[in-house]
């Protein structure tokens, strides 16, 4: 007879510590949205390096299960706690920010230096979401977090949200990337509304072509002249015009070929997985979340309104053949080169032989170092 209780009491202890036992009508919501993410990335190929990792992340955060079995991302001594520490210590995204500066070329950005005044212009979303968020009750701090969406720049949400809003982290991270990927979709209406028929034929002059010399030069210089603005900065763009140096000076290609791809794809995978799962139901689903996605879509729409408005306002300036095709505008967020394909695309409905790719490479990579700088700003001060 004690032999069946034991049995019964073991089997009644074991079914208390399942998934079905521990679960709440949140983790399955979070499931969904998982579920969705995974969809997304890989049957309409929307940023599937992103919203996969982040995806199953979200699957994996999710498991119910009994605390105190150091599992979960939020208990101490757990793997997935260790791997989220680069999250929450701000140091994966420089180190992501290391690997796109190996990626990336400044040519079109240093042909024309104009452009850098679009990527400045688009950063405007995220102090619009800055005031909106203050209006809706969050925090100084809470508020500069949730404002840096508006760049579209996932790696600096997160690096921003872990100075000043680490409760806020994983609602800010995913409501930036979801953003990211949705980049095809939330755009081109807003650069259609805002533009003309004529203005959206507008054709460029063909860029000049930049010398090696220049390209050297420009991470140098660049870190110089806005580190020394916004110190504040440097962790990101140290790291950004480093990578790019290592790119450019011809002398350490087998580093910059490290930065540009197992490095940053390893990297990628960890923030993905650890952000998505940091989104556990029972420290995930509030109000705040919510108002966060809201504040999220909201700067995003700013941003690219800004960046279209400011390029119609500085032809205004400018002699007719050296007009500035307005399309070009929604490639100052941050978003590489998904933006700039956008404004390609749309472009090409309206031309298809007004190619405008190129242009808007020079917004797109002016909006990295502008949402770097400007969360330099936010931290510099309410850090």
């Amino acid at each position: 007879m004690d032999f069946l209780t034991t049995i019964s009491e073991n089997v009644t202890q074991f079914l208390s510590y399942t998934g079905f036992a521990n679960s709440t009508p949140g983790h399955f919501i979070m499931i969904a949205v998982g579920l969705l993410f995974l969809f997304l990335g890989i049957a309409k190929k929307w940023e599937p390096m992103l919203l996969v990792p982040i995806g199953f992340g979200i699957l994996i955060g999710n498991i119910p299960f009994t605390p105190g079995f150091q599992i979960g991302i939020y208990e101490d001594g757990s793997v997935l706690n260790y791997l989220y520490f680069g999250v929450l210590k701000g140091v994966y995204p420089p180190l992501i920010f290391l690997g796109i500066g190996a990626m990336t070329d400044f040519s079109a950005l240093i042909s024309n230096p104009k452009m850098m005044l679009i990527g400045a212009a688009a950063q405007f979303g995220i102090f619009g979401a800055y005031i909106a968020a203050t209006a809706f009750g969050f925090n100084a701090a809470e508020a500069g977090a949730i404002g840096i969406i508006g760049g579209a720049d996932g790696p600096t949400a997160i690096f921003l949200s872990s100075k000043l809003a680490p409760d806020l982290m994983g609602a800010i991270a995913v409501s930036a990337y979801s953003y990211m990927a949705l980049v095809p979709v939330i755009q081109p209406p807003v650069m259609k509304l805002l533009t003309t028929k004529k203005e959206r034929v507008i054709r460029m002059r063909p860029a000049r072509k930049v010398s090696q010399t220049e390209k050297v030069i420009f991470p140098i210089l660049g870190l110089l002249l806005t580190t020394f603005v916004v110190p504040a900065g440097l962790p990101l763009l140290g790291m950004l015009f480093f990578g790019n140096l290592l790119k450019e000076c011809g002398v350490t290609r087998r580093l910059a070929n490290t930065a540009a791809n197992p490095l940053i794809d390893i990297v990628t995978i960890l923030l993905g997985l650890t952000v998505g799962a940091s989104t556990q139901a029972t420290t995930f689903l509030t109000s705040k979340s919510v108002f966060i996605f809201v504040l999220g879509a909201f700067s995003f729409v700013i941003a690219t309104a800004t960046g279209v408005i400011f390029v119609k306002i500085f032809n205004l300036f400018l002699k007719e053949g050296n007009k500035i095709n307005p399309l070009i505008g929604n490639a100052g967020v941050s978003a590489v080169p998904d933006s700039a394909r956008v404004s390609h695309e749309v472009g090409l409905h309206y031309d298809k032989t007004n190619h405008l790719l190129m242009h808007a490479m020079g917004p797109n990579v002016s909006g990295v170092i502008g949402s770097a700088v400007a969360a330099g700003l936010l931290l510099g001060f309410l850090g």
